[in-house]
């Protein structure tokens, strides 16, 4: 399985999906892994804009931030 994490600068929009195949992304094999990555471009100046799976998979940018929340206050 993998899962693709695209990226943007602090601050950007959604991405478009007529955007993602001029946008930033890192690949990993788990779920937990391209979340782990997410949190920690959230530490900079980046942010993770959508992560999307071969298996249907579909999170958005405020889903992101809801998951990351979560992780954070456990």
């Amino acid at each position: 399985m993998t899962y693709r994490v695209y990226s943007g600068p602090r601050g950007s929009e959604t991405i478009r999906p007529m955007e993602k195949d001029q946008a930033l992304y890192k690949e990993f094999n788990r779920l937990d892994e391209a979340l782990n990555w997410a949190l920690h471009l959230s530490r900079g100046e980046h942010v993770a804009l959508l992560i999307e799976g071969d298996d249907g998979t579909r999170l958005t940018k405020q889903e992101i931030a809801a998951e990351l929340a979560g992780r954070v206050s456990s």
